[in-house]
């Protein structure tokens, strides 16, 4: 089983050269400005890829699913999208879900504490494979001006749910991959702090 994990696209995806997989996994920021016009676009790029699956998550630029989520899901008839809810694809349980600490007055924010836990405590144990916008805290979690911004609060969910994989981006320049004992960890994102198409997508064979 190939999956190929993407982020942080921004609208760019004809920008891109996707390798071929099973699963194609974008986890948010599909859209630049977050409107119905540019995820109606997304939907027909992956139409025309060959991966048999693709998984979504909505990142902080995807306005229309926080302020239209009905509208929203009906245009992606080419993926499935998630929103705190799994998806069992070959026998592996994906759960996805885009929320983040609060940046600035962006998309799926919530404060620090008991609001992202009580998010990050929905995942289920038997999580195999776990979507989220933003990064745990330590993994490709670092600002350009060296802050790290990562969750606390889903660095203990993953202590408790140990996915075999964790995709997520946001911070555009912590791209990379890293491994602890029991989890891969993928910051995907395609863009660069400048919002450039330049990282190329990270593919896992399981």
């Amino acid at each position: 089983m190939k999956i190929v994990t993407i982020s942080d696209t921004h609208g760019l995806q004809g920008d891109l050269t996707i390798p071929d997989g099973d699963i194609l996994i974008h986890a948010g920021d599909l859209t630049k400005r977050g409107d119905l016009r540019e995820l109606s676009a997304v939907n027909e790029f992956f139409g025309q890829l060959p991966h048999p699956h693709k998984v979504v998550i909505a990142g902080n630029h995807d306005f229309c699913f926080e302020r239209t989520p009905d509208a929203s899901r009906a245009v992606m008839t080419n993926c499935t999208y998630l929103q705190d809810e799994a998806v069992i694809i070959e026998g592996i349980r994906l759960w996805g879900s885009p929320w983040q600490p609060w940046f600035y007055d962006w998309a799926f924010n919530l404060r620090r504490g008991p609001a992202l836990e009580r998010k990050w405590n929905l995942i289920p144990n038997d999580t195999d494979i776990l979507i989220t916008h933003g990064p745990p805290s330590g993994y490709g979690d670092t600002t350009v001006n060296g802050e790290a911004v990562g969750c606390a609060d889903l660095s203990n969910a993953l202590t408790r749910v140990q996915p075999k994989l964790h995709v997520f981006g946001h911070i555009h320049e912590g791209y990379g991959r890293w491994n602890d004992d029991t989890t891969t960890y993928i910051n995907a994102s395609i863009c660069d702090y400048h919002y450039r198409p330049v990282n190329p997508p990270q593919v896992l064979q399981w």
